[in-house]
C-alpha cells in the first residue's frame, strides 16, 4: 500500500539549524535505503507561494504569505507501508525527527487495490 503524508506545521520564519537538517537527511537516507519511503519533498516558505482558489466560475489567486493560517504544509513524502497502522508508525517516526506538527495521511488509490479498497469502505 501506498500513503500521502502531508506534513503541516506553523511557520515560524527559521530555517533549521545544520544539525536538524543533518538528522532530516539521515531519516531520509534510511527510508530510501529501507524501502519505505518512495518520495519526498520540502516546501519553501509561503512568501513565495500563491493560492488559486475557483469558486462559482470564478478564479481568485491570492499570493502569499498566508499569515491567517494557523499551519502550513511543510512537506509530504509518499510512503510504502503494509498497513494503515504500519503507515502512523512511520509518520511517528519522522514526527520524532522533525518536531511539532502534524501529519496528515491517505492511502493513494492503487489500481490492484480497488476491489480490496471498495469491500472496506
Amino acid at each position: 500500500m501506498k500513503f500521502l503524508s502531508v506534513y503541516k506545521k506553523p511557520e515560524t520564519g527559521i530555517p533549521p539549524t545544520q544539525a536538524e537538517m543533518d538528522k532530516m537527511g539521515r531519516l531520509i537516507e534510511e527510508g530510501f535505503s529501507t524501502g519505505y519511503l518512495l518520495a519526498v519533498e520540502g516546501c519553501l516558505p509561503s512568501k513565495l507561494g500563491a493560492r488559486v482558489r475557483q469558486s462559482q466560475g470564478k478564479v481568485i489567486v491570492t499570493d502569499g504569505p498566508f499569515a491567517e493560517t494557523k499551519e502550513l504544509i511543510g512537506g509530504f513524502a509518499i510512503l510504502k507501508a503494509n498497513s494503515k497502522e504500519h503507515a502512523i508508525e512511520l509518520t511517528k517516526h519522522f514526527l520524532g525527527v522533525a518536531g511539532d506538527g502534524e501529519c496528515e495521511l491517505r492511502q493513494l488509490y492503487e489500481p490492484g487495490e480497488m476491489a480490496q479498497n471498495a469491500a472496506n469502505v
